[in-house]
């Protein structure tokens, strides 16, 4: 039987910056408490995925991009204890520290040949002493820790793909299950999520960060309404303006799903807003959410933790669709409908890191979400006939695990190479 509630408040947690270096720092952080001293050398060895995500994103209250700043402040501060919010409140000397090292070229990044697609390794010395860490398939699920050769801690996990391939026994069926009957007072803890999410919206929607992807599409409510009503627009873009400040380093947490920010930004202010506008009580937008999370968890189960696919715009898109179809009174029929709308639509949208580009796909994939939940309230859905979509949800949902496995292998390295060599050219 599946626990639905450890689920939930296992992958729905806050964080502050984007995972993949924020994991990084929370790597480096507890090598640097086993120091007990700011490192002389930081050595990273780190999957392709995470050398993808963590390139060209904002580090929040730095003004700085990418790992090593990350890995630095993560040395710095210490604070290991505060996992994915592991940066959060450092002070302004501890920063200058942190840039210190980073211009002493302390930070050394080379990518690991691994099976794993979220692979970690920092160590660390200060020239007594010296420190290993190791973070395998979750951002904060630590399985070594290593001072000066000695073994403090040893979690054996055997090599993969880094997929769970259906694990955790979700099915579409059981999600909604669980999501419309069980007990409001068991789920009310979801709702922690508006507060955080919103406020992270608001700042997007009132600074200038990134490519104002939220702010401008905003700004057409008022101004260019014409293609689009208002409530889409106002949809797309309190959740584009959301990741706009995220990936900019907005210093504010967000409650993630899946171990991805802009998952938990994609699966949730779209329900968050379509509940205002609807006058939605709270119950029904904590079962949405609910709906939305499981089902954004579910698809990630095949699409791994980390892929060469866009886990915002696909599943995080599919899951707020099959939230904001519940809260405009769709029922299972409707929402397996959804599902195949999306993934239909959507499935070939590509991960090229967390960069400022984000908001475009989590509006794309919001308008999307707002497309195909119309489509599917009106019982339009393709079917077996069309793709690689299935008549059976739960069936186009599975076989995503097979298109990772056998269409994109190779497309992460083919990525990464790219955005290597773009950085090498500007150099």
């Amino acid at each position: 039987m599946v626990d639905f509630i450890g689920l939930l408040k296992k992958e729905v947690v806050p964080a502050e910056g984007c995972t993949e270096p924020i994991a990084v720092a929370y790597a480096v952080s507890i090598a640097s408490e086993q120091l007990g001293a700011d490192p002389t050398e930081i050595r990273l060895r780190l999957s392709a995925n995470i050398i993808k995500n963590a390139l060209g994103v904002g580090i929040p209250g730095t003004g700085m991009v990418g790992i090593e700043i990350a890995a630095a402040l993560g040395a710095v501060v210490r604070q290991s204890s505060k996992k994915l919010e592991v940066l959060s409140g450092f002070t302004p000397e501890q920063l200058a520290a942190a840039r210190a090292l980073v211009d002493a070229h302390v930070v050394h990044v080379e990518q690991q040949a691994t099976p794993e697609a979220l692979y970690i390794e920092a160590r660390l010395t200060d020239g007594a002493d010296n420190a290993r860490v190791v973070i395998v398939r979750d951002h904060t699920n630590v399985v070594r820790i290593e001072k000066n050769g000695v073994v403090l801690m040893d979690e054996p996990l055997s090599v993969g793909d880094g997929a769970d391939k259906g694990g955790t026994g979700l099915t579409v069926d059981a999600i909604w299950e669980f999501a419309t009957t069980t007990s409001f007072d068991d789920i009310r803890f979801i709702l922690d999520c508006v507060p955080l999410n919103t406020r992270v919206s608001e700042e997007g929607l009132s600074g200038e960060y990134g490519l104002e992807v939220g702010r401008r599409i905003g700004a057409g409510a008022d101004r260019r309404g014409a293609l689009l009503n208002n409530a889409t627009l106002r949809l797309m873009s309190v959740t584009a303006a959301a990741s706009d400040a995220r990936m900019g380093g907005c210093p504010l947490s967000v409650m993630t799903c899946g171990g991805s920010g802009n998952q938990g930004i994609a699966s949730s202010l779209p329900i968050i807003e379509l509940a205002r506008i609807l006058g939605s009580s709270d119950e029904d937008l904590a079962r949405a959410l609910v709906l939305s999370d499981l089902v954004v968890l579910h698809i990630k189960e095949y699409m791994g933790r980390l892929s060469p696919l866009c886990g915002s715009g696909i599943a995080g898109g599919t899951g707020s669709c099959c939230g904001i179809t519940y809260l405009q009174g769709g029922g299972l029929c409707e929402v397996k409908c959804a599902i195949n709308n999306m993934l239909a639509t959507l499935q070939g949208m590509i991960c090229d890191g967390a960069k400022a580009t984000c908001a475009l796909k989590i509006a794309a994939g919001t308008n999307c979400a707002i497309t195909c939940s119309t489509l599917a309230l009106a019982d339009i859905s393709p079917t077996s006939k069309d793709g690689i979509v299935f008549d059976d949800a739960e069936e186009t949902i599975r076989n995503t695990g097979r298109l990772m496995r056998e269409g994109f292998a190779q497309t992460d390295e083919a990525i990464l190479s790219i955005m290597l060599a773009k950085q090498l050219e500007a150099k």
